[in-house]
């Protein structure tokens, strides 16, 4: 192996590791909360704020932190981001009341943003050629899908032998090793540089927006919805009239990456809820504690993780990702509607893990491909915006699919219970539901993509766009 190739690979471990870190604050968090509510004294609404001050702040600034990597350099703001999420998890793991809990839950999730935002722009730079960012972009689409799935186990782990701190104070080393080495061997890029033009109101207001939008979502708020629409609404104007754009409308205007990043949406909307749906039916039909729950999930990751990193990257390398998404796409559909069809009294092995199975196959198979369709044609000054654009899609896609399927099956199993229908039966019946709610997420993702401009198989930036 080359000192080049050695270099990337190390750089790629890093990013990935960060990456990581990150997804798996999403769920690891989801475990400890009946603990944090217990010691903290949150009340049973409060406590959600745990969760949803890093969301909102998370996904309210990835847009903004994307275009922050093109003007001031990737590698900067990526550390940036790291030591800010690293300094907030010491924070929350030490935080003696709700309130600062909450604090540091939002300052990690602005961390967070920084240090995500511009992961996928760096992948493309590092690796330009299309089976090497094949390969790479596996690696990486692993420690998301995988990832999530992960913390399901570590958080059960980490709370049930050391308790709820941990879940945090963990990141800490982890995190300083990080910049550490990140330090040493990210590339010493500057950036396009920010002049005195520099879009500020741009910046507020998506911003503002976005976080707005995701708040609405989880808050179920439409008035605070509208209010998201209007100041995203506001940006996209002012994106037109600014002599220096955050965000130049000509991105908006390419129809491929705004069918790759409402497929993007769309996915994670189901990956995400597929998740927290099969977390409570473990849990309330199958009787699963927080540790035997995580273990239950295992399966899936462990399938991604095999697909993602061996086969994904030969199959897009030979096929082109669009033909590899479609192909995924039909398995996840298959894998949720599998789970649809569970019968009230399920059997983990004949009845669940078959669907998570298929499941892992189909994300293992379908994230590679969709994120190196999303950044195809990007250049080296709009990388960071357009890995931007794909997290937002991602974070937007994750918070709707909670909202929605949570909205399903708690709207069915009211409904059969008020009916008369036993409690079991009732929440089997709406998680049922819920499950086939994201198979047609996916059917919609996949006629997004086969309804899509199609060009010719070409490579543009180093990404096969066929």
């Amino acid at each position: 192996m080359s000192p080049t190739d050695t270099r990337r690979g190390s750089t790629l471990a890093v990013l990935c590791a960060v990456s990581l870190m990150v997804v798996l604050d999403s769920t690891i968090v989801a475990v400890a909360i009946p603990a944090i509510q217990v010691d903290l004294g949150f009340s049973p609404a409060g406590v959600a704020w745990v969760v949803n001050a890093y969301l909102v702040a998370f996904a309210g600034l990835l847009l903004l932190a994307g275009r922050l990597g093109d003007l001031l350099g990737a590698g900067r703001v990526f550390l940036t981001g790291l030591g800010v999420f690293t300094a907030a998890s010491l924070l929350c793991g030490l935080a003696p009341t709700a309130g600062l809990l909450i604090a540091g839950r939002f300052v990690q999730g602005a961390g967070g943003a920084l240090a995500s935002a511009v992961v996928l722009g760096m992948i493309v730079r590092l690796y330009p050629e299309p089976g090497p960012q094949a390969r790479a972009m596996g690696i990486y689409s692993f420690t998301q899908a995988g990832g999530a799935a992960i913390g399901f186990v570590v958080g059960g782990v980490l709370t049930d032998t050391a308790g709820w701190p941990a879940i945090f104070l963990i990141n800490a080393p982890i995190g300083v090793a990080a910049f550490l080495v990140g330090r040493r061997i990210l590339p010493r890029d500057t950036g396009i540089g920010i002049g005195r033009d520099l879009d500020v109101a741009g910046a507020l207001s998506i911003t503002a927006g976005l976080s707005a939008g995701v708040f609405a979502i989880v808050e179920g708020r439409p008035a605070v919805g509208a209010v998201a629409l209007l100041l995203i609404i506001l940006f996209l104007v002012r994106q037109k009239y600014a002599r220096t754009p955050l965000a130049p409308l000509r991105l908006l205007r390419r129809p491929r990456l705004l069918a790759a990043n409402a497929a993007v949406l769309l996915i994670l909307a189901a990956g995400m809820g597929f998740q927290f749906v099969n977390t409570l039916f473990l849990q309330k039909i199958m009787g699963y504690d927080a540790l035997r729950t995580g273990a239950a999930f295992l399966p899936t990751p462990i399938v991604i993780g095999a697909v993602s990193l061996f086969l994904a990257a030969r199959l897009t390398a030979r096929f082109g990702p669009r033909p590899v998404l479609i192909s995924g796409l039909a398995l996840l559909a298959a894998g949720l509607l599998l789970l649809s069809r569970m019968p009230a009294d399920p059997s983990y092995l004949m009845d669940l893990l078959p669907g998570l199975l298929v499941m892992g196959l189909g994300i293992g198979v379908t994230v590679p491909a969709i994120m190196m369709l999303a950044m195809a044609g990007s250049s080296d000054e709009d990388t960071g915006l357009v890995s931007g654009v794909t997290n937002t899609a991602q974070q937007a896609g994750a918070a709707l699919g909670l909202a929605v399927l949570a909205a399903v099956a708690a709207g069915v199993s009211e409904s059969r219970l008020a009916a008369g229908v036993a409690e079991r039966a009732a929440l089997h019946d709406g998680y049922s539901l819920a499950f086939l709610v994201g198979a047609g997420f996916v059917l919609g993702a996949l006629v997004i993509v086969l309804t899509a401009p199609s060009p010719a198989r070409v490579v543009t930036s180093g990404v096969v766009a066929g």
